[in-house]
């Protein structure tokens, strides 16, 4: 609410459960957030991110020096506040009927609110001239909204149950005389802002960081079959929580305690890196044994010394402590091509697109496919 190195298991993280499969992603260029467009997340309704995507446009008009404001960011706020005004009617002029309203704030205790706020807009826009409740998809205090509020849609009026007034009104209070979202701190700061809670922080930053990794397109636009098939399957998983131990044929899993560095996956559902190659590859009827080191055994082995261009999308791509030896491997990513792989790193990261010289001891492939 606004109130303004081991190769038993190979090498979780950011709140919130796994978003959209890679398949419900558009390819496209750069879009009007400044980020690599992978289109949409399946759990927004498309009418709510075009709203999101809208803001992004609008909010250098009203917070000119605010920077790094990008439609993953309202997306996280909105997930977490009303998510995102599922089962609602959104209109295409972006009206939310019936609209959303949260518990009356008389600080009687009822869905957890202990502090009285009382009534500041006579009821117009939470229905309630008793107390105030904060409304729409972004929760706004009426009082808040005072501040913020601006029309987006060109309807004459500022509405917080509009959804591209309410997402504009969001990305004004978040960027506040002018924050720099782009760095890490200032992102915090902004969403602490919102809600002065940690563990509410933590969740919407966790929901960013997903929706920010599904939004990113590595391009498979000449990848076909059962290739793409394994590729997909494990975009599908970008943003779910590394966890030790966790993953398998079925999907994420809690995993086990515990890693060298003392990380525990009992109490995290995601994925390590031999999981995640064992789910994408069970798609295409494929069964990979649990732990890197046994992978390098599977399919055509590439050496290490024909180096990285000798590998094609879909290869598993292997790191070992001493390349040459396989039983020393650690560490297995998905190759898509273009130098990048689809890879769960470690602890406290997530599924990820990173470079394939971004792990150390590389140590070949091996193709499957």
């Amino acid at each position: 609410m606004a109130l303004l190195l081991f190769a038993a298991v190979c090498c979780a993280a950011p709140v919130g459960n796994a978003i959209s499969a890679y398949v419900a992603l558009k390819s496209g260029a750069q879009d009007d957030g400044g980020i690599a467009e992978g289109g949409s997340a399946a759990d927004i309704p498309p009418r709510m991110l075009t709203a999101y995507k809208k803001a992004v446009q609008q909010v250098g008009q009203h917070v000119p020096t605010c920077q790094g404001m990008h439609w993953p960011v309202l997306a996280g706020i909105a997930k977490v506040e009303s998510n995102h005004a599922v089962g609602r009617n959104i209109a295409g002029n972006g009206d939310i009927r019936p609209r959303i309203y949260g518990v009356l704030l008389n600080g009687s205790g009822a869905g957890g609110n202990t502090t009285s706020f009382p009534d500041t807009d006579n009821g117009r826009w939470d229905g309630t001239a008793s107390a105030e409740r904060a409304v729409g998809p972004f929760q706004f205090l009426p009082s808040t909204w005072d501040g913020v509020g601006e029309d987006a849609n060109g309807d004459g009026r500022a509405d917080p149950h509009n959804a591209d007034d309410a997402a504009l009104g969001a990305a004004i209070y978040l960027c506040g005389k002018g924050r720099d979202l782009t760095q890490r701190g200032q992102l915090k700061a902004a969403v602490l802002q919102y809600n002065q809670s940690g563990a509410y922080v933590a969740n919407v930053l966790g929901w960013i960081d997903q929706y920010t990794a599904a939004a990113k397109d590595p391009g498979l636009k000449n990848v076909t079959g059962t290739v793409r098939t394994v590729i997909e399957a494990a975009q599908s998983q970008r943003g779910v929580p590394y966890s030790w131990g966790g993953g398998n044929a079925n999907g994420a899993s809690y995993g086990i305690c515990c890693s060298p560095s003392g990380k525990s996956g009992t109490t995290i559902r995601g994925f390590d890196c031999s999981g995640l190659t064992q789910y994408a590859y069970a798609r295409v009827g494929i069964s990979l044994p649990r732990v890197a080191a046994a992978q390098a055994g599977v399919g055509q082995r590439i050496p290490a010394s024909l180096g990285t261009s000798a590998l094609k999308a879909g290869d598993l791509v292997f790191y070992a402590t001493a390349p040459g030896r396989d039983s020393t491997i650690y560490h297995v990513g998905i190759y898509v091509g273009g130098g990048k792989m689809v890879n769960a790193p470690r602890p406290g990261t997530v599924v990820r697109l990173d470079s394939v010289n971004a792990i150390s001891g590389f140590a070949g492939g091996a193709r499957l496919l």
